[in-house]
């Protein structure tokens, strides 16, 4: 299952992915369109609209851009001109991309990762605990700088400043070279130097920072007036839900936000009944609960809409302000951890609350009523006994849906309601699990992958044990270190016998472990979470081919339940998984390469899922083009781009069913609301 990501920031994926889709508050209508002809998800604005048509604020203006001059052919030799400077000592700002270092070079304790915790105590700003000294060197040598040996941390007067953005790992090993740190460095500099060190803009190289875009702020939105507090109900405490009705509060309304799950603390004793005594509570386990299925998945912050855009930069700041690790605005692949997530959810709450927004917990939106093309009211359901919770909300002036991919009850009312529906793609497969110490090898190879190290040591000692037999062989004395290591496979040439798929990995966990992610009993799925350290022995990934909403796949369960039809079927795969593992949420396992040869393993490796594994034939879950083309992408695709990743060790587990939703409520590009529905918003992963 996908963790709806809060940025999956995928922000999914992976682990929290509606948050890609709520990480802009304000935006002109225009610019709002823009965002939609590029593919940009429409629900990022939900929030500002409410804002903008329930309090009419002002919107900001999309900055002016100017075409480059083309260039003039001649066959003269011309004498460079040097070109005027209106204004030579004024100060910009210039983003250096591609500034890689040797691990090795981080090794003597300048590392930012390993002085953070000692650096945020002396105040030092992020994005110089970042700039240690073989950056500052390796970003001097790609401007052409001339240094000297005894140059340290001093800045060349050619430079007036210069920060790391960000900074991410490559682990390429192109022409037999070694992993790779990558930096993004903005300096700054006058523009006389620039000329002078001739700097030229090329996009994803070197390129001028537009200052308009540098300096524009993100805010919620403009105060509401004190006299007209129109009445807003979000339902679902999601990453959409949290950070619509926080952006509403902030501009002077009063939402009120309905969770049907618990708040992280009570949620967190739902999840253990469910682990150590197999007792599932339908309104408050994995996929449910404050914070949504994110809290327990990991924590990743995926984007694909500029990673240090203004909106994105918003949301990253707003996390690190409520307890997220100040690390993540520079990061290039940032991660919370589910521990980490309590926290940051409690104080986020608190703020919320502080700031006139109502929660109420345990709280489920049970009927929409809709009369003459708008919501009248909301009716409710309170799981546990709340004297504070509303048993009906009356004319409510706007209703946020923001109940993520798992509220299927909530589907089926809308539809019953007379909201409009549509089926859209989806995907649907398994997790599949390695010993992290194998990924570590594919990814870093025999010389770097012994020094992916976790900090725990009983982690630590199973990797190093594993690579000591090549370095025993060889000469290999490596200082530095690397995290550990992930991957991201993908293609679209799954063949299924018939026709091509898409097949990709997705939430990928390193250091992870599988967690079940079911809402009731009887139906079986599963996903995967990471805490913030990421130090457990295994690593697994969701591994899932696509199915289209006119999937001949499909037609069988289309002729009984409709629109619905990708519903029923998700349900009935997750029948099916139950049934092989024999229930009680022990899940059904095969080794990868029995999977392939369609044959029962006689034996499996050690698994983290805890609640049990039962050897079984997984290939026969799903239908035959959909195993089909999920083998052909193992075995002709992801194997050759990752040789040894089919290996006797890795584990498939079954079945990873809710990647996303395979409905949407359609909605007008315009006003972002549902669909014949005025006062109906729907938003984040899931409902649209």
């Amino acid at each position: 299952m996908v963790a709806p990501s809060y940025l999956h920031i995928s922000l999914i994926a992976a682990f929290w992915l509606p948050m890609q889709q709520v990480v802009s508050f304000q935006p002109t209508l225009s610019s709002f369109r823009s965002r939609v002809t590029r593919g940009h998800h429409p629900s990022t604005s939900t929030s500002s609209t409410i804002i903008s048509e329930l309090s009419e604020s002002k919107t900001s203006t999309d900055a002016p851009t100017t075409k480059r001059p083309r260039r003039r052919s001649s066959n003269k030799k011309k004498r460079p001109v040097q070109q005027e400077l209106k204004n030579p000592n004024e100060v910009v700002t210039w983003r250096v991309y591609g500034i890689d270092v040797d691990p090795d070079n981080l090794a003597d304790g300048s590392s930012a990762t390993e002085t953070s915790a000692k650096a945020n105590e002396e105040s030092i700003p992020l994005e110089k605990q970042y700039l240690t000294e073989p950056v500052l060197r390796a970003l001097l040598s790609r401007l052409r700088i001339k240094t000297t040996d005894d140059v340290t941390f001093a800045l060349p007067e050619e430079l007036k400043d210069a920060r790391v953005v960000r900074r991410s790992i490559d682990a390429r090993r192109r022409r037999g070279a070694g992993p790779k740190y990558t930096y993004v460095v903005d300096v700054d500099i006058t523009r006389e130097k620039a000329r002078d060190l001739r700097f030229v803009h090329q996009s994803g190289r070197l390129e001028l920072v537009d200052d308009a875009k540098k300096n524009r702020s993100v805010s919620a939105g403009d105060e509401a007036e004190s006299d007209s507090k129109p009445k807003v109900v979000i339902c679902g405490a999601g990453p959409a839900g949290l950070f619509c009705a926080l952006s509403l509060a902030t501009a002077g309304f009063k939402p009120i936000l309905l969770e049907r799950g618990q708040p992280v603390e009570a949620r967190g004793k739902s999840i253990g009944a469910l682990i150590h005594r197999r007792s599932i509570d339908p309104e408050s386990n994995f996929s449910f609960g404050e914070g949504g299925a994110g809290t327990w998945s990991d924590g990743k912050l995926t984007t694909r809409i500029g990673r240090n855009s203004g909106p994105v930069r918003f949301v990253l700041e707003t996390l690190v302000k409520y307890g997220a690790p100040a690390r993540i605005l520079v990061e290039g692949s940032p991660h919370l951890g589910t521990d980490n997530l309590v926290r940051l959810l409690r104080n986020m709450r608190e703020d919320l609350r502080a700031l006139g927004g109502e929660i109420h917990f345990g709280c489920r939106a049970s009927q929409f009523h809709i009369e003459n093309g708008r919501v009248t009211s909301v009716s409710t359901e309170s799981v546990e006994e709340d004297t504070s919770a509303p048993t009906s909300i009356q004319q409510p002036d706007a209703v946020v849906l923001a109940t993520g991919h798992s509220a299927r009850d909530v589907y089926e009312e809308l539809h019953k309601s007379g909201v409009p529906l549509e089926a859209k793609g989806f995907a649907v497969g398994f997790r599949i699990e390695h010993p992290q110490r194998i990924i570590n090898e594919i990814q870093y190879g025999q010389d770097w992958g012994g020094r992916a190290l976790t900090k725990r040591m009983s982690t630590d000692n199973v990797n190093m044990q594993h690579f000591a037999k090549y370095e025993a062989a060889g000469d290999i004395e490596h200082t530095g270190t690397l995290p550990v290591a992930s991957y991201r496979l993908a293609t679209n040439e799954a063949y299924d016998g018939e026709t091509n798929r898409g097949a990709y990995s997705f939430c990928m966990c390193p250091g992870g472990q599988i967690v079940p992610s079911s809402t009731k009993d009887g139906e079986l799925c599963i996903n995967g979470m990471s805490f913030s350290n990421r130090d457990s022995v295994w690593a697994n990934s969701a591994m899932v081919v696509t199915v289209s909403a006119d999937d001949p796949i499909l037609d069988q369960y289309r002729s009984t339940h409709g629109t619905l039809a990708g519903l029923e079927f998700q349900r009935d795969m997750e029948r099916k998984a139950c049934k092989l593992g024999g229930g009680n949420f022990t899940v059904p396992v095969q080794r990868l390469t029995d999977f392939v040869k369609e044959q029962v393993s006689t034996s499996v490796p050690s698994s983290s899922y805890r609640l049990g594994v039962k050897s079984a034939p997984c290939h026969e879950i799903y239908p035959k083009q959909l195993y089909t083309a999920l083998v052909h992408a193992i075995t002709e695709h992801f194997d050759k781009q990752m040789p040894g990743f089919l290996c006797d060790e890795a584990l498939i587990h079954a079945v990873e069913t809710r990647t996303s939703s395979p409905l949407r409520v359609p909605r007008d590009p315009n006003t972002l609301q549902a669909g014949g529905v005025d006062n109906l918003f729907p938003a984040g992963e899931g409902v649209y």
